[in-house]
């Protein structure tokens, strides 16, 4: 691809739906390649828009109002970064000629559902999965979840970083679980998938990229990187996880086989479960995934990085520059506008980076930046991390 001026007749236009701190990194990338960037979001001053040259706010799941800004801005490329966009109509405009869709609208459509995610890791590609089923009442959850046994996990098939997730360990808990997932997901959407505990030593993201050389595409593997969650949200992660080379190279052979399904060009976020040499396919995020954030800290090139250039045509350099870490900042209140006390604290520790998104709202468990690290060891790496994430306090404004 041919790459121009911003804000001029040779530009290639990039639209990001989605405009989170995944997205604000994104958009900085796509400009440092001279892209002119639209961060779209359904809030206003959401994190890429402070860094975009347009910006708008929108439904996305309003397939009238995606369409109309579409073919009003015109990008040549649209790069979805949430799960909550009106995926048929993406359909339809790619299918129309309007734009590129990233990595493709058939990728967009599967992996912005679990449940269509996950038929075709388990049902078409036979690759090993958790127990599950899938519910569109309160009654098929209870029976799906005596089918997979407890404890089970209960999620809306879209949603992410947790939210409307629930641990059920026996059934007088369902009710609670299926109400909390209608609640928080991405969509009104009765739908819910119950899945079965896997008995598993780690979880890793995979980061996979599918990019362009010698007129094909061909499929690259950043170091695997471990992380720990918290009621389904990540709060650390770090790069290289160990492993042995067999679950690694199983890991690898699970992220081509998921990858080459969707096709398209850019980096992918497969999430496995390890267990010695076994893997256990979890999910797959078409787009830079949040617990590799750490590979700002890590690799020559980030995730983000990583994704712009595949996008673009461009050669990529999966390569690790030395272990890393990240430990996630949290708000702790509900306000606007907060400050963060700290920061020069957290920077004094040795090989520590922050980012700050600047989220214009805070809530208790709201990730309002992560503190990176980088060290001689991945346990040092992780030290420093939790050390500068702990100095950052946040404050009212």
């Amino acid at each position: 691809m041919r790459l121009g001026t911003p804000l001029s007749p040779t530009a290639v236009r990039v639209m990001l739906l989605g405009s989170g701190e995944l997205g604000k990194e994104l958009a900085i990338e796509f400009q440092r390649l001279g892209c002119e960037v639209i961060a779209v979001d359904r809030y206003a001053d959401a994190p890429a828009m402070q860094v975009a040259h347009r910006s708008h706010v929108i439904a996305m799941t309003d397939a009238g109002a995606l369409r109309a800004l579409v073919e009003a801005e015109r990008p040549h490329l649209i790069v979805p970064e949430i799960e909550a966009i009106a995926t048929d109509e993406l359909a339809r405009i790619e299918a129309d000629g309007l734009a590129t869709v990233i990595p493709n609208a058939r990728a967009a459509q599967l992996t912005m559902n679990r449940e269509g995610i996950r038929r075709l890791a388990a049902e078409d590609l036979g690759l090993a999965t958790s127990a599950y089923a899938f519910a569109s009442t309160e009654a098929e959850l209870a029976a799906g979840a005596e089918a997979v046994g407890f404890p089970c996990f209960v999620k809306p098939v879209m949603s992410s970083s947790g939210k409307g997730q629930s641990y059920v360990e026996t059934p007088d808990q369902i009710a609670a679980a299926w109400a909390y997932a209608l609640a928080s997901g991405r969509v009104e959407q009765a739908r819910v998938i119950v899945e079965g505990r896997v008995d598993f030593d780690f979880e890793i993201t995979q980061l996979t990229v599918r990019s362009r050389r010698d007129g094909g595409v061909v499929t690259s593997f950043c170091d695997p990187i471990g992380h720990r969650q918290v009621k389904g949200d990540y709060v650390e992660s770090w790069q290289p996880q160990a492993m042995s080379p067999k679950a690694l190279a199983r890991s690898r052979e699970i992220a081509r086989a998921v990858t080459d399904a969707l096709g398209g060009l850019g980096l992918f976020g497969v999430e496995l479960f390890v267990k010695g040499d076994e893997v256990w396919f979890s999910e797959v995020s078409p787009r830079p995934h949040d617990t590799g954030l750490v590979t700002l800290a890590t690799q020559h090139q980030s995730e983000f990085a990583l994704h712009a250039r595949a996008i673009l045509g461009l050669p990529v350099d999966v390569s690790l520059r030395e272990p890393g870490a990240s430990a996630v900042i949290y708000g702790g209140m509900e306000a606007t506008g907060i400050a963060f006390d700290g920061v020069a604290e957290a920077l004094s520790v040795p090989g520590a980076d922050l980012r700050l998104f600047g989220k214009p709202e805070s809530f208790e468990r709201r990730r309002m930046g992560v503190a990176l690290a980088r060290g001689d060891s991945v346990d040092q790496a992780r030290e420093r991390a939790r050390e500068a994430a702990s100095r950052v306090k946040p404050v009212a404004g």
